[in-house]
């Protein structure tokens, strides 16, 4: 056992040093084992007398140091198998990290930390299962989330002690396994390393061993690599950090399916130290292993396993190895892979029975089923509590079993004995009775589907008796009864004994008459669709007359299908063949339909019925070959990059050749999609499609090697793509089959062959007894471990696809560089996947469609654009700072569905960081105006109408209006509603026009502002300044600038008053008219910076400014100012030039201006007067009484130079990307620097 280091002065008295190394010494203790002399005898005496708590271990391992007299207790053993155990380990993992270091005191520092935290780790895996307490499992992931800053949401794995390699420097610390991240911390001799990295980052993972490394874990992202060793269990580390890894693909890779794993059952009795989550996917990846072992359906849940033997009747005798048993089945698997395979479904059990105990079978279990079959297993270690297991999964069966609605041959299938197994040619030939599955479709597709009972061969091939096909019809007879001799051996249907047997007669290619039946048990669809009848034709009834992206893709490939086989060269084969695949594309619209589905669909339809196929391209596309037939085709990607590392490792001469030519991607997605049917004569493929069933997409890889192994030297002389092609091309095409009794079909690949010598011709059967003799070494588990490397590789690159498209969909002018673009890409995604798994409760945001369009796949909505906008804005406002990133989402999210793109969003990044003074002013503008300024705006287009109409009548028409009050504003909407305005249709005309334009905007262009927007200005500009160096002269300056805006405005107010009143002037308001809003009544005073050292009045900025009337209460509202009667519309364009020239004359000659002038209508700065009552038109028309233009807030902003500066000074968004990385996690740091008090 590890000891925790202690010093030892005299390391020799009563030890003996049996090996030693310049850092480690492995002892003897005199008196055990052979020799010792009196010496020896002595002290073994003493060990013996002294009572055991005194005793000392006979073996021990000490450290030392070649200058130091101090020698180290690291471990001690009770026998010399135990202390070299231990001796192995450190001569592995720590003899060449050790040399690294400088000084001696670093290497024994570094040694103590290590067996410390092996201690730990052996401590923590030690604690007593039943103990309730979570003990030190939940202090280190409190300690995890403080020391990373992680939210409640992430939860913690597992940790472990390890080091990680910071260039030739060894860090020993601890690693922490989260759901989303991998964090590592480490203080060793006064230096802190801090790690993070997002596993959706995570571009590689493997083991390995290198002479600079001992055996170690590599993590690499797209910025680095990372070097993780001496772990004291390297193997659980790695599969947990895999599972962990792939969780974080299938996150990108499919939204859906990701959020319906991430709620991980919590146990009812937590275990000390362990996670709840470590041991869920730790059960989960059993279950996922059971399900494909055996091929059962993915919601099939493994209760538990147990050893066991199982008498085989074939062989007569008792096989070990493992029962499994889940909600639905019992199932079974030899020791030895080939020996025996069993699945008994629980729906076919009728007896399960303890027989009686002896001492050469002890505890035999007996299980009976409705096929007459009786399977014995012995040996079992707890089997009254298994029995009650399965009792229990027993009644929860249903009583009346789906399989009773079946009919025709599925009869034969699972119920038949063996005896009774000829009879079911005879079954097969009926029809299908009202009760089968497909007695539920419509009577019209009842009339035109005879495909419902049987496949498309049957009704096309020709009569022919198989005496009159000379050898051929032998050979297929002769199949024929190889596989009833089999079946009456080791049974018919689910729970037939599968054994090498088995795969010698598949690989001898399954007779006609019999291949829909077995690759309905092999595929393990037969399972799926015996427990959901009816199902089908459910789907059918209700995809039919549906249109939909799919269905056009289906009928536009409909004929493709098989075009050369006469079962698709009329209408009967093309209506089953879309019947089933729109019933799919119904079933699974996340795949829906993709090009190849229509290839494999048509084959199993030649062999199976409808449903039959159905339930086989379920099985295909969903748990046989994954992720194949999505948008992207991930799966048939990945089995790709496995392609290419196989060629590497099995034919390394040709690989390098293929490389170079770019052969293998063009080749391997058309042989893998379609299983070789589009490439091979049809018979030949055939065969490998009843390969593929019964062994997996191993076969596919196999026969692919093959093909190239065969074609090696004409490949190594080809030079270039299209030349290998066509030798491919014309070695695929003449590929035969001898053997098949069907009439030969041309094969369309045909036409590559050319030439005056034919091609020699090469038997299918030949094909794959080569690919298994030279390439069987492939097993499924590695093939497993391949993908997820490649899954890896796949997924991230097409990740990187995806960025790039994005990037270049970004509009030159944008201002970001391609690097920080990318950068930002990053930032916005990490945003929107952080609402997946943290937690997120906006369905709208987190569903991802990998389906859509690059830009629209990764979304966010105001709340996660509030976060983003906060870290990387220019503009920082304090407590403000949410308030104006509503605003700027408002005003990005132009289709209004609260979620805005990536490129919406680098659109407001952008406006804030580049351009000049003119163009951010611009922005800050639009932020204080509709719709930025409030999310629910109350102005509809009626009124815009209003104010147009109003702008183009008469004085003489405005003066009738007032004066006819509220009964003509109704006959006005009257009217409008109706459409008789002139000035309406020229108005909707000019905004389409405008629309349609794609011109750039112009200060013209930008409505006015009143009142109350602007103190709305003024408040985000004092809250903007509140943290800028030169804040006391920035308020000064803003000050000035407000008041002399204000007196702008009043004089506009007041020009606008004495224009628009004419004679009436002086008249007075109607009733019922609101009164204008007073300005504010010491604006200048409000807007003095707060005394030092007051932080109340500094902090304060919306309390000071927020004497407007009404500004709190719009404030409250979501930061309105507007006002209810004042939205700010385009004013005419005379309307403009007298606002132009007021507003070039308020600026060049405020200090002109007369007093007596203003006297009695303005307020001037300081002043205590108040505006006279406005008059504004009942009904919600425009209030003019003060506004503002763009261009006199931008002159007026132009004469403090102060405030030129601040807008003008660029900001470095790089920066503020990498504060958010850290924030979010995103980007690995690591960090040297003090260890933290708070930490201890």
């Amino acid at each position: 056992m590890w000891l925790g280091p202690e010093e030892v002065l005299v390391a020799n008295a009563l030890w003996v040093t049996e090996r030693a190394n310049p850092f480690f010494v492995l002892q003897r203790r005199r008196g055990h084992g052979k020799g010792g002399g009196l010496t020896g005898l002595l002290v073994g005496t003493l060990d013996v007398v002294l009572d055991s708590s005194a005793r000392v271990a006979p073996y021990r391992i000490l450290h030392q140091t070649q200058d130091s007299q101090v020698y180290w207790t690291v471990a001690c053993g009770s026998s010399r198998k135990e202390i070299t155990k231990h001796w192995e380990w450190l001569e592995n993992n720590l003899l060449q990290t050790l040399s690294i270091f400088d000084t001696e005191e670093d290497i024994t520092t570094f040694v103590k930390g290590k067996i410390h935290g092996i201690i730990a780790e052996e401590n923590k895996n030690l604690q007593p299962q039943g103990d309730e307490d979570p003990g030190k499992f939940k202090e280190a992931e409190l300690k995890m989330r403080k020391q990373f800053g992680m939210p409640e949401g992430e939860k913690l794995v597992n940790y472990y002690s390890c080091s990680y390699w910071k260039g030739r420097v060894p860090r020993q610390g601890w690693l922490y396994l989260t759901v989303n991240h991998l964090c590592f911390y480490s203080f060793l001799l006064g230096k802190e390393v801090s790690l993070v990295v997002q596993w959706v980052d995570v571009t590689r993972l493997e083991k390995n061993a290198t002479l600079l490394f001992p055996e170690s874990i590599r993590v690499d992202t797209r910025d680095q690599e990372l070097f993780f060793s001496m772990f004291l269990n390297i193997s659980e580390t790695f599969k947990l950090m895999e599972q962990l890894a792939n969780l974080a693909m299938r996150q990108l890779l499919d939204s859906e399916g990701f959020l319906e794993d991430k709620a991980l059952p919590r146990p009812p009795r937590p275990h000390s130290n362990i996670s709840a989550l470590k041991r869920d996917l730790d059960a989960r990846a059993k279950n996922e292993c059971y399900c494909a072992t055996f091929r059962l359906p993915g919601d099939e849940r493994l209760d538990g396993h147990t050893g066991c033997t199982l008498w085989t009747p074939f062989n007569k005798l008792h096989i070990p190895g493992q029962m499994f048993i889940s909600s639905n089945y019992i199932c079974f698997a030899s020791k030895e892979e080939d020996a025996c395979h069993l699945i008994i479904p629980l729906r076919e059990v009728t007896i399960v029975e303890k027989a009686d105990s002896s001492s050469v079978l002890p505890s035999p279990l007996s299980i009976s089923t409705k096929s007459k079959m009786t399977f014995l297993f012995a040996n079992l270690k707890d089997r009254d509590f298994l029995v009650q297991r399965i009792s229990d999964f027993l009644q929860k069966m249903p009583s009346k079993p789906p399989g009773n609605s079946r009919a025709g041959r599925k009869a034969s299938i699972v119920d038949s004995a063996p005896e009774s197994s000829p009879a079911s040619q005879e079954v097969s030939e009926q029809p299908a009775s009202p009760t089968s599955p497909l007695g539920g479709l419509q009577g019209s597709h009842a009339q035109e589907a005879p495909t419902a009972s049987q496949g498309l061969l049957k009704l096309f091939q020709r009569n022919t008796p198989m005496e009159d096909l000379g050898a051929k019809g032998a050979k297929e007879k002769m199949k024929e009864e190889s596989w009833h001799i089999h079946f009456f051996e080791y049974g018919r249907g689910m729970c037939m004994y599968r054994t090498a047997r088995t795969r010698e007669l598949v690989l001898k290619g399954i007779p006609e008459s019999l291949r829909g039946e077995l690759w309905l048990l092999f595929s393990g669809a037969w399972n799926e669709m015996v427990t959901h009848p009816g199902y089908y034709a459910e789907l059918v009834e209700k995809s039919t007359g549906k249109y939909s992206l799919a269905t056009e893709e289906i009928e536009r490939d409909l004929h493709r299908s098989m075009p050369e086989h006469p079962a698709f060269q009329n209408e009967l084969g093309i209506a089953a063949l879309r019947r089933v695949l729109t019933a799919y594309a119904f079933r699974n619209p996340t795949i829906g339909y993709c090009q190849a589905m229509n290839i494999v669909t048509s084959v199993l339809l030649l062999y199976g019925s409808e449903e039959e196929a159905f339930w086989l391209l379920v099985a295909l596309c969903e748990r046989m070959l994954p992720d194949y037939y999505n948008t992207r085709v991930v799966g048939a990607l990945v089995d790709q990059g496995i392609f290419e590392e196989l060629t590497r490792d099995f034919l390394p001469q040709l690989s390098e050749k293929m490389q170079d030519l770019g052969v293998i991607p063009s080749i391997s997605l058309s042989w893998f999609l379609t299983l070789f049917l589009s490439v091979m004569p049809f018979e030949s493929a055939a065969v490998i499609v009843d390969c593929f069933f019964y062994e997996g997409i191993k076969v596919i890889l196999q026969v692919a090697l093959a093909i190239l192994d065969a074609n090696m030297e004409q490949l190594l002389g080809c030079s270039d793509e299209g030349e290998a092609m066509t030798v491919l091309g014309r070695y695929l095409d003449n590929v035969v089959n001898k053997q098949s009794v069907s009439p030969p079909i041309p094969h369309l690949h045909a036409l590559l062959t050319s030439g005056d010598d034919p091609p020699e011709e090469v038997d299918i059967f030949d094909l794959l007894k080569v690919s298994y003799e030279k390439f069987s070494s492939l097993r499924a588990e590695d093939i497993e471990q391949m993908r997820f490397k490649q899954r890896l590789k796949v997924i991230q690159s097409l990740e990187d696809t995806a960025k790039r498209s994005v990037v270049r969909a970004i509009p030159g002018d944008i201002g970001f560089s391609i690097e920080e673009l990318e950068d930002l890409y990053m930032v916005f995604k990490a945003k929107q996947l952080a609402s997946q798994y943290w937690g997120s409760s906006r369905p709208a945001a987190v569903r991802r469609d990998p389906s859509l369009p690059y830009l629209e796949q990764y979304r966010i909505d105001t709340n996660q654009f509030q976060e983003l906008f906060a870290s990387l804005t220019p503009w920082a406002c304090g407590s403000h700072t949410s308030v104006l990133a509503g605003r700027m989402f408002r005003l990005l999210d132009e289709n209004k569905d609260s979620l805005i793109n990536f490129k919406e969003f680098v659109t407001g990044i952008s406006r804030m960081y580049h351009g000049d003074l003119t163009e951010k002013l611009k922005v800050l503008y639009k932020l204080h105006l509709p719709p930025a300024l409030s999310p629910e705006e109350a102005e509809s287009a009626l009124e815009a109408t209003h104010y147009f109409t109003e702008n183009s009548s008469s004085e003489e028409a405005l003066q009738q209006e007032e004066q006819e009050g509220a009964g003509n504003d109704i006959q006005e909407k009257r009217r409008e509603e109706k459409g008789t305005s002139p000035p309406d249709y020229r108005h909707y005309l000019r905004m389409w026009a405008k629309e349609k334009e794609v011109q750039k905007e112009t200060i013209k262009d930008l409505p006015k502002m009143n009142q109350e927007q602007f103190i709305e200005l003024c408040k985000t500009l004092y809250n903007m300044f509140s943290e800028d160096p030169m804040e006391q002269d920035l308020y000064h300056a803003i000050a000035t600038v407000a008041s002399l805006l204000l007196r702008i405005g009043e004089v506009g107010r007041r020009f606008s008053a004495w224009s628009g009143r004419g004679e009436s002037r002086d008249s007075a308001p109607e009733e019922g008219e609101p009164p204008a809003p007073h300005p504010p009544q010491d604006v200048a005073q409000e807007l003095q910076p707060p005394a030092a050292g007051d932080p109340q009045a500094k902090a304060g900025g919306d309390t000071h400014l927020g004497k407007a009337p009404q500004e709190s209460q719009v404030v409250g509202e979501g930061g309105g100012g507007e006002g209810r009667g004042s939205p700010p519309q385009p004013l005419s364009d005379d309307e403009t030039k007298d606002d132009m020239s007021m507003s070039s004359y308020s600026v060049v000659s405020t200090g002109s201006l007369q007093c007596e002038d203003l006297a009695d209508d303005t307020v001037l700065v300081g002043g205590e007067a108040h505006s006279p009552v406005a008059t504004t038109h009942s009904g919600g028309a425009v209030d003019t009484d003060w506004c503002i233009s763009f261009e006199q807030i931008l002159a007026s902003i132009l004469t403090e130079s102060v405030l030129v500066n601040f807008f003008e000074k660029r900001v470095d968004i790089g920066l503020k990307i990498k504060d958010q990385r850290k924030v979010e996690r995103q980007f690995s740091t690591s960090s040297d620097h003090e260890q933290s008090a708070v930490l201890g």
